[in-house]
């Protein structure tokens, strides 16, 4: 059995938060969660990652309207977040391009993964919710802020205050399921 860490009881709390209370999220609060994120690895150090926080009421009401618009409206509890951070990967990387053509793994994806993990683990531990958002007008977003073809727009991240949280128990596949020793498969 596995002892409890502070870093294992944080990643069993966190959950996706889809309610926030209305108020502001504290800029410094933001600011060490892009820390976190800045702080990340990735491949060839790249460091490719960009961040782009929104958190003017007026400008996030315009953009939530373009970005979860028709076929988004699913995820339009976004919008209601105080603050939410479009997460970009400038692609210019000739050697990470090059990795991805041979190898068929878009590393850039990979690299915003872990930056953004440790955006919503820095957000956990200062008493913020957070949720990925992936389902988004990603053309209406471009357009809106006007981001050049070479940043590709990998996600959004709704945070704030959470209004409530969902219950801890999920379902979680047993380790034998997802994890071999020495050989493939079980």
């Amino acid at each position: 059995m596995t002892e409890t860490t502070p870093l294992r009881g944080l990643i069993e709390s966190r959950r996706s938060i889809r309610r926030f209370l209305p108020g502001p999220v504290e800029r410094e609060k933001i600011a060490a969660c892009l820390e976190a994120a800045r702080l990340a690895p990735s491949a060839e150090n790249d460091q490719g990652w960009r961040f782009l926080v929104i958190d003017d009421p007026e400008l996030k009401a315009r953009f939530a309207r373009k970005a979860f618009s028709g076929i988004y409206a699913p995820t339009r509890f976004a919008a209601e977040a105080p603050v939410l951070v479009l997460l970009l990967s400038k692609i210019e990387n000739v050697g990470l391009r090059t990795g991805q053509h041979i190898q068929g793994i878009p590393y850039y994806a990979l690299d915003a993964g872990i930056a953004g993990e440790h955006f919503v683990l820095q957000a956990e531990e200062l008493g913020l919710g957070t949720c990925w958002i992936g389902w988004f007008d990603v053309r209406a977003v471009r357009r809106f802020f006007k981001i050049p073809r070479r940043y590709k727009i990998v996600s959004l991240i709704a945070a704030g205050y959470a209004a409530r949280r969902p219950p801890h128990e999920r379902v979680r596949k047993s380790m034998d399921e997802i994890a071999w020793w020495n050989r493939f498969g079980g």
